[in-house]
């Protein structure tokens, strides 16, 4: 038996003994009178304790509990253990729902709490961006109203989430996202989605890389087998048709290695985080070098001038450096016509530092193209290019090797009055040349 059982019996027996002796000594209705007055009193004092108890209520969060007296006493003092333990549980939520939104904050993924109905009860700053959602002002708002999309609607009705779901043209059309419902509590749902609209573009230049070697490469096998074929069902050698046959089985070969050594040359490029080396590179002597192999590729077909700056040297990989210029000089000599002109220079910039260019009288490219001509077996005019001998790849290894040394590419053409094409170097990636170097050139 609790004690304010045990209170209460004592007083009630107490006064029952005290009614019988007053009812002796003064009488069975004075005793009476005597009770009575006491359970009103007792009354009173539990109206009191009752209403203390009812004005506590009415009161905000955090109002002290009352006092009482008797078995109030202990009422109050349970109602007060309730209250601190509510608290407590409070405080531990709080805690633990500032924690989940910090973590939920710093996601790249985006977080979204759905009721029963779908609205929105809470999501996460990259909620906010990929879905366009106001925190405050879309709260209790229907997710399907924000998200227009019929497929993404369809989703949510069909209450089967065990795939994840695409939804394509979230951001006005930018980005693809994947939506993945994980249903939890009294039916609602979290929402989590994570933007794979790089993913996306790298699974679609998986398939041009694919598609593309793929076209590249069955002109030449086309060629070899063809020959083949034709000089094995050949009863009687043809000298002549024989050597023409090598002649050509001999440029597709070259062809295909040109390629294949190309593409190994981009995957290395596209693997790195910077140069392979980064060490003092002499480029006036790579520039001499350039230019006598520009001299011995032309033939004589063009006029080549060289206007170097001895004196300023770069720092990085030698070999990405000049992979990157010989593809500049090497595309000016295929584009250009017979007695045209190609320049090749290296010289400083007014902000201190260097950009080698090379200058053609060539075809020139329209400006449409330009802005696409790094990309990988993009070609203006591909029958020019095969040609050429060209693979297609060569701005593209341009464009990462001069990455590597915070370069750019600037190009600078005319249809019909030529091009410039310039690789430019911060001036942290220059250097003066040392002084017996810069005696000797």
């Amino acid at each position: 038996m609790r004690g304010y059982w045990r209170g209460a019996a004592g007083w009630l027996a107490l006064w029952l003994v005290l009614t019988v002796i007053a009812a002796g000594a003064f009488g069975t209705v004075t005793a009476l009178a005597g009770l009575a007055a006491w359970l009103l009193l007792l009354h009173v004092r539990q109206l009191w304790h009752v209403d203390a108890l009812l004005r506590w209520l009415d009161q905000p969060p955090g109002t002290p509990v009352p006092h009482g007296s008797g078995i109030w006493a202990e009422v109050f003092s349970y109602l007060a253990r309730l209250v601190r333990r509510q608290r407590q549980n409070e405080a531990d939520l709080r805690s633990a729902l500032e924690r989940f939104q910090s973590a939920t904050a710093a996601m790249n993924e985006a977080v979204i709490i759905l009721d029963e109905l779908d609205r929105i009860e809470w999501c996460n700053p990259s909620a906010e961006h990929y879905f366009e959602i106001d925190a405050r002002r879309d709260l209790g708002r229907q997710l399907t109203y924000i998200v227009r999309q019929p497929q993404f609607v369809e989703y949510l009705d069909e209450q089967n989430f065990a795939e994840p779901f695409v939804l394509r043209g979230a951001r006005g059309g930018e980005t693809t996202l994947t939506v993945q419902l994980v249903p939890y509590g009294n039916q609602q749902k979290l929402v989590i989605s994570r933007d794979i609209t790089r993913w996306e573009r790298l699974e679609a230049m998986r398939r041009d890389l694919v598609a593309n070697v793929s076209h590249e490469l069955r002109t030449p096998i086309t060629v070899l087998a063809g020959y083949l074929e034709t000089l094995n069902d050949q009863e009687a050698p043809d000298p002549e048709f024989q050597r023409r046959a090598m002649e050509l089985m001999t440029q597709q070969t070259s062809r295909m290695q040109n390629l294949v050594e190309d593409l190994l040359t981009l995957s290395r490029l596209e693997n790195a985080r910077g140069p392979s080396a980064e060490q003092p590179v002499d480029v006036p002597r790579m520039v001499q070098g350039l230019h006598q192999e520009a001299v011995a590729l032309s033939a004589g077909r063009h006029q080549i001038g060289v206007d170097i700056d001895a004196g300023l040297w770069l720092t990085g990989a030698e070999g990405e450096l000049r992979s990157a210029f010989l593809n500049l000089v090497t595309n000016a000599i295929r584009y250009t016509p017979a007695k045209g002109q190609i320049t090749i220079r290296w010289r400083p910039t007014q902000d201190g530092g260097g950009a080698f260019s090379v200058t053609d009288t060539g075809i020139g490219i329209a400006p449409e193209h330009i802005p696409r001509l790094t990309e990988r077996f993009y070609r203006v005019d591909r029958s020019r290019s095969r040609e050429t001998g060209g693979t297609g790849l060569g701005l593209a290894i341009v464009k990462y090797a001069l990455s590597h040394h915070q370069a750019r590419l600037e190009i600078d053409s005319e249809p019909e009055q030529g091009s410039t094409f310039s690789a430019i170097f911060p001036a942290r990636r220059t250097s003066p040349a040392p002084v017996a170097a810069a005696a000797t050139a």
